[in-house]
């Protein structure tokens, strides 16, 4: 009696075949999707025959499951152009969501958008203070649940979650390493701390690393592939970005310039609050040089500065100059070791355009080497909760592919 040849079994004990035929639609899928994903606009089903060199039965399986699972929409029949009419398409961005946390030392930005990044509804709280890491971040995920529900994201369609710490982050534990200007942030678990009461994805970065992919996708710092972002308001910090690429460093320390020295007679001395760049011309010691006794109020004596500098008066003159000129001494440092196309300022110093951001420029014009373009942030304040819609979208499309490819990562419940 002649036997038939049985199909080997794989160590789950499935046929190959059925096993190689899954992961084969598994793939198809993935590639569909990323297609659709990449369509600004509508689509039909011949353009993405086209687009992905799959047969018309096989993207006609891909389209009908996809569209069962949610991921994508069908719009229903365009008018015809001398045959059967196509089906429009296109992604479904409110398949899931995403937020952002732009965590700051007095105020905290807070963000839900779809799934390209779109910012569906944002809003502005204190940051507390005097209180511990996981208080602090209760009360940011208590108003993150109060803003999901505004924008109508329910939280188990929270793909992920990304939040910008203002201070180096260690992006392999989402430690944030220390937070100066946050009471108690020293090697803070706050990836750890925000999965303990958010289940979804989660990324911990640097808010200035932030700033500039925000910049990079929609603001100043567009169509350059390699630029800084330097950040001036009470703390110092700048982003890097080479060949598109974010540069981190060795220690997750790239762009720590609030730190750098720069005199030599604080080598072997004290080279902390008078000896840095954030110590000798962050905004504290701005406000030392023009206000000491702190005589103005908080929410005017920069505005009085610079009122002052237009004036021609000489203190105001002399303080701007000298910030300026401490400022610009690092542009050009980061300058000849980058030498990026274009540096962006941003931060509380450089909120608007006026005498500060023309001494830097003009400073710069006598000392960079190389020059480079040196503009003022088009997303401002921002620019860091952009970064991290635009971060938290390209997770979630991740995971979103990741499941089509059988990973066991959090689905989403429909």
């Amino acid at each position: 009696m002649a036997h038939g040849h049985r199909p080997t079994r794989g160590s789950a004990g499935e046929p190959t075949t059925a096993t190689h035929a899954a992961h084969l639609r598994a793939l198809n899928a993935d590639r569909v999707l990323r297609i659709a994903i990449d369509q600004p606009g509508t689509f039909t089903r011949a353009e993405l025959i086209q687009a992905s060199g799959l047969s018309a039965p096989t993207v006609g399986s891909v389209t009908t499951d996809l569209i069962s699972k949610g991921m994508l929409s069908d719009l229903g029949t365009a008018p015809s152009r001398g045959g059967r009419r196509p089906t429009l398409m296109e992604f479904n961005a409110r398949h899931g969501f995403v937020a952002g946390i732009d965590l700051g030392p007095t105020r905290t930005r807070l963000a839900v958008g779809d799934l390209r990044g779109h910012q569906l509804a944002a809003r502005i709280v204190d940051t507390p203070t005097d209180v511990p890491p996981a208080v602090l971040v209760e009360q940011m995920t208590s108003a993150l649940r109060d803003l999901l529900a505004e924008a109508g994201a329910p939280e188990k369609r929270l793909v992920s979650l990304v939040a910008g710490a203002p201070g180096p982050v260690d992006l392999s534990s989402g430690t944030v390493l220390y937070a100066p200007n946050l009471h108690g942030w020293n090697t803070v678990p706050l990836r750890t701390l925000l999965r303990e009461r958010i289940n979804t994805g989660i990324v911990i970065e640097n808010d200035v690393n932030l700033a500039l992919l925000g910049e990079h996708s929609t603001g100043a710092a567009r169509d350059h592939r390699t630029c800084v972002f330097l950040f001036v308001g009470t703390g110092i910090g700048a982003a890097i970005l080479i060949d598109g690429v974010l540069h981190h460093g060795h220690h997750y320390m790239a762009g720590e310039v609030g730190a750098m020295v720069m005199s030599p007679e604080h080598i072997g001395g004290d080279v902390g609050p008078r000896g840095c760049l954030e110590g000798l011309a962050g905004m504290k010691a701005l406000r030392s040089r023009w206000d000491p006794a702190r005589a103005e109020p908080p929410d005017r004596w920069f505005a009085s500065l610079m009122q002052a500098y237009s004036r021609g008066d000489a203190r105001a003159v002399e303080a701007v100059d000298e910030t300026a000129t401490l400022i610009a001494m690092a542009a050009a440092q980061i300058g000849a070791t980058i030498d990026p196309s274009v540096l962006v300022l941003g931060g509380s110093m450089f909120a608007e355009p006026g005498p500060l951001v023309d001494a830097v420029r003009r400073i710069l014009r006598q000392i960079a080497r190389t020059p480079f373009e040196v503009v003022l942030s088009a997303l401002g304040k921002d620019a860091p909760l952009a970064g991290c819609l635009l971060v938290g979208a390209h997770e979630a499309q991740r995971t979103l592919r990741h499941q089509l490819r059988g990973g066991q990562r959090r689905r989403l419940v429909q």
